[in-house]
């Protein structure tokens, strides 16, 4: 009987690599000898769609009839249903650790998917809803965002306030804080107002001159 294991390396005390689908190497391992066979896999790594189930027409390609993995999607768990391969999850430490583990008797074989398709790959966040996360270091958007809103009790343009965001808002001025353009105009609209009054003094004392010719 061969055994499947994820692998970061090529030999049997390598850490197990808990993507199956883009794990660095898959070890086909006799338990009875520990004789292994090394499957590099790093096509799949970066594979935008299909990693799981190439890995896994790999393995069985090559007759066994386990994997021990940390998390395996749902395609190719398809995939081993139907070609009759046992799937252990939550396999971690060394391959031989986990090849020892299986030949004691104590694992239970994985009923279905632990992490969404393309779990592992760079930039992805595969999940499953009680399932760990992805370890790719990805953000979730949303939670703090920051909004623009029109808000109360802040201070305003011109005069005491602070412009839009953070639940600040634009507030009505003072009457007497008056801006410097308000105060230029007013002060041109003054200055008009006197003109037209000399104006008409003006048009006033010709029109005596006028009579009295």
């Amino acid at each position: 009987m061969k055994i499947a294991v994820s692998s970061k390396g090529v030999a049997l005390d390598s850490e197990i690599d808990e993507r199956f689908g883009r794990a660095a190497y898959i070890l086909i391992v006799d338990p009875a000898s520990f004789d292994a066979e090394v499957l590099d896999n790093s096509e799949n790594i970066n594979a935008a769609q299909g990693a799981g189930i190439q890995a896994a027409s790999m393995v069985s390609g090559k007759g066994a009839k386990a994997l021990l993995t940390g998390f395996c999607g749902p395609k190719a768990m398809t995939a081993f249903s139907a070609a009759g391969i046992q799937v252990f999850t939550g396999q971690t430490g060394t391959v031989r650790q986990a090849v020892e583990r299986f030949k004691q008797g104590g694992l239970q074989p994985a009923a279905k998917a632990n992490v969404v398709e393309k779990f592992g790959m760079t930039g992805g966040a595969g999940v499953n809803a009680s399932g760990p996360q992805s370890r790719t270091g990805g953000r979730r958007m949303g939670g703090s965002g920051r909004g623009m809103g029109m808000g109360g009790g802040g201070r305003c343009m011109g005069g005491s306030g602070r412009g839009m965001g953070g639940g600040r808002g634009m507030g009505m001025q003072g009457a007497g804080n008056l801006s410097p353009a308000v105060s230029s105009k007013q002060e041109s609209l003054a200055e008009l107002k006197k003109q037209a009054a000399d104006l008409q003094q003006q048009m006033e004392e010709i029109q005596r001159k006028i009579k009295n010719i």
